[in-house]
This record gives structure tokens, sequence and C-alpha cells, in this order.
């Protein structure tokens, strides 16, 4: 898939839901991080970039009404809600896209190590290394966006996410995924992230944090 499809993509994924635009660029972040800290290959590197870009696509196929309703959500709507998943992954497929690295992480994002998850109910380690790990980011940076039920963020509500990622560690998560994140965000090696890609900071064009160049730029 070329830097220019993804892009398009992105840009439609944040019209469709103005929320995510923020949160594409911070899991982007955290992915990359992670998978250089645990010395991946750069090719597998930009891979899941690209994937944790577009872990939300199929969110382009859910109806307005439903994405964006202030209220809570009914059951029939969350389940609508959950079907993203598998719409995003249908979508890729029709695109042609066969990386497995891609089309996993879009399906199985959601999945819980406890088998509990969606789409497929998936449960340990059939549930791919890529998808393990971007749960446990995707909670993460849910968990200190601003949203209108919470606005505290920063280090502590960073703090209070790893202690939640913990609690949820052997039903929800991986144990091994989430000391790998919690060890990497405990040496500081996400401070950058939270520093410069939070909520009140305009979002920038997405392809600047889907290479290297930018953070390295950023850490410095």
């Amino acid at each position: 898939m070329t830097p220019d499809i993804v892009e398009a993509l992105v840009r439609t994924i944040a019209l469709k839901d103005q929320s995510t635009a923020a949160h594409t660029w911070r899991v982007v972040l955290y992915t990359r991080a992670l998978a250089e800290s645990l010395g991946v290959e750069k090719d597998v590197i930009a891979r899941l970039s690209v994937a944790a870009a577009l872990h939300d696509v199929g969110k382009i196929d859910i109806p307005d009404e439903i994405l964006r309703k202030p209220g809570k959500l009914t059951d029939e709507e969350f389940g609508v809600i959950k079907s993203h998943t598998t719409l995003g992954h249908e979508r890729l497929v029709r695109m042609g896209e066969d990386d497995p690295i891609l089309l996993n992480l879009v399906r199985w994002h959601h999945e819980r190590i406890d088998g509990k998850g969606y789409p497929d109910g998936l449960a340990g380690d059939r549930i791919p290394l890529g998808p393990r790990l971007f749960s446990v980011i995707d909670s993460f940076d849910a968990m200190t966006s601003v949203r209108p039920y919470r606005t505290a963020v920063g280090a502590e509500a960073a703090r209070r996410a790893i202690e939640e990622l913990r609690a949820g560690a052997g039903s929800r998560y991986s144990p091994d995924a989430v000391e790998i994140f919690a060890s990497l965000f405990e040496s500081g090696g996400l401070d950058w992230v939270l520093h410069y890609f939070n909520d009140e900071v305009p979002v920038p064009d997405i392809k600047s944090v889907t290479g290297s160049e930018q953070m390295e730029r950023l850490r410095g």
C-alpha cells in the first residue's frame, strides 16, 4: 500500500470521526517506539506503523449517527461499532491488500487474551503478536486522552492507565505485552509522545510519523 493511499485513508477516518486524528498519531508513535525497543527489523516496523495508522479504517463504514452519538450506545448500536474490525479487514482485502501484519491488526486489535474479545473470540497465543501488543497501546491511549467524561491527562493519567493495564493483564491483555509496554513507559521512553502529541496540539500530516526521521528529531 502506497504512502499516498495510507494518507488518504487516514484523512478519511479523521473526517469521519475527528476524535481519532490525534489518536492515530499517538498510537503510530507508541507502536514504533515499542517495536524499536524490541529490536524489530525496520521493514516490519514500517508495516506495523501502517497497521497502527489504519487500525480503525472500518469506522469509515459506520453510520455517522452511531459513530458520533454523544450519549450512551444501545446494545445494538455497540454491535454496529464493534463491526468496524471486520469492515476494515474486508475493505482492505477488497483493495487488494495481503500483508498479514496489517490485516491481522485491523481485524483483531479488540480481541482479549481470555477469549472474550471480538470479532472472532480468539484467546491466548491464537492472537498474533501485533494485535496483542497493539491492544495495550490502544487502551493506554484511550485512557490518557481527553474525553467529555474525563479531562485528566498527562503524567498522572498515564500512571493510572499503566495500573489499569496491569489490573487487566491475564484477562483483557497479554501479561507479557503489558509489562513490555509498562517498562518502556516507566523508563521514560514514551514521555516525548505524551509531551508533543497531546489533544491540545494541532494534528499534522500522518506521513511525518510513518518514518523514523521525525521521531528522532523530536526525541532529540
